[in-house]
């Protein structure tokens, strides 16, 4: 299996917001939200453009983007031990009746993202979530779904559709505002750190948590969880709608967490939801998907104080 991933360009540096320290010297860095011209995504305007620019055709041509690794061998999974004090942050629910009204297998806070990759102007899919935090206004995704990594450049024209399903967008399309990811992931593409977050445009005047709701976030939790994975995997469906896979998670063999689900590109950046709820389709993000291996492990970055560090320095973001 291959990647999805285009051709590198040059590191672009423009980059705003607050630099977040957290542990071990892990340091995440805010950026600007930009359309494929270069100017920034800085008005409600804006925002309308972008979702009248992601059209269904787009959006059905739009490719999986993936990461792949390595198999991972059976021996590799280690009893490692949280690094810090477990911590969580509450889910919320919607303000209104509609995002309750769920099929099965489905989340109202889980979404697909669009977004357009400067280095060869190619049109890209991932997989996202409501994160509830003071703003509401924030989701959650891989680091690879917003920046290139080494040697490439931040993604471009970035929406986030909750619950999309076939062209499908029952709440709207959200354009991003500013997004946050980690310095190691854009200098070295460090798969440790293949973590997001994004600030989005309230649309017509409504927060998009207030809408959908908005998932909790755990950090410091054993590796070994029950865990809730959904996503847009591009193998079922052509990703044209949320899929789940659940089971108990183990150490990853870079010191993240696996689980073989054998979702391919596009899930990139879906929740691994502890303590998921199924009648209301919430749960407590404890990572977020990044890689899968040719034999179908999928793995998510480790949540620690790190990732805690940019979601308080994302989640007040408006």
């Amino acid at each position: 299996m291959g990647t999805a991933e285009a051709a590198p360009a040059p590191t672009d540096v423009r980059t705003t917001g607050v630099v977040a320290a957290g542990a071990n010297g892990a340091t995440s860095v805010g950026h600007t939200a930009r359309l494929s011209g270069g100017a920034t995504v800085d008005s409600a305007s804006d925002a309308g453009a972008l979702a009248r620019f992601w059209t269904p055709e787009r959006m059905a041509h739009a490719v999986s983007l993936d990461k792949v690794t390595t198999s991972t061998r059976p021996d590799a999974a280690k009893a490692l031990a949280p690094t810090g004090r477990p911590g969580m942050t509450p889910a919320a629910p919607a303000r209104s009746g509609t995002a309750g009204r769920l099929r099965i297998n489905e989340s109202a806070a889980v979404g697909r993202v669009f977004f357009t990759n400067p280095s060869n102007g190619g049109s890209y899919a991932c997989s996202a979530s409501a994160l509830n935090s003071d703003s509401k206004q924030m989701v959650v995704t891989a680091g690879h779904c917003v920046h290139g990594g080494s040697g490439g450049t931040w993604m471009t024209n970035w929406v986030y559709v909750p619950r999309y399903r076939s062209g499908a967008r029952p709440f709207g399309t959200f354009a991003a505002k500013q997004m946050r990811t980690f310095n190691s992931w854009i200098s070295s593409s460090d798969l440790t750190r293949d973590v997001a977050m994004v600030t989005t445009w309230p649309l017509n005047g409504n927060k998009i948590v207030n809408v959908t709701g908005g998932h909790g976030m755990s950090w410091n939790f054993s590796r070994t969880q029950p865990i809730t994975i959904f996503g847009y995997p591009g193998n079922f469906n052509s990703g044209e709608s949320q899929w789940v896979c659940t089971g108990t998670t183990r150490a990853a063999s870079n010191n993240g967490l696996e689980l073989q689900c054998n979702f391919g590109g596009g899930s990139s950046g879906g929740p691994w939801l502890r303590e998921f709820n199924d009648s209301n389709g919430l749960g407590s993000v404890n990572g977020v998907m990044s890689t899968v291996t040719s034999a179908g492990w999928n793995a998510a970055s480790y949540f620690d104080d790190s990732v805690k560090a940019m979601f308080d320095a994302q989640g007040s973001v408006t």
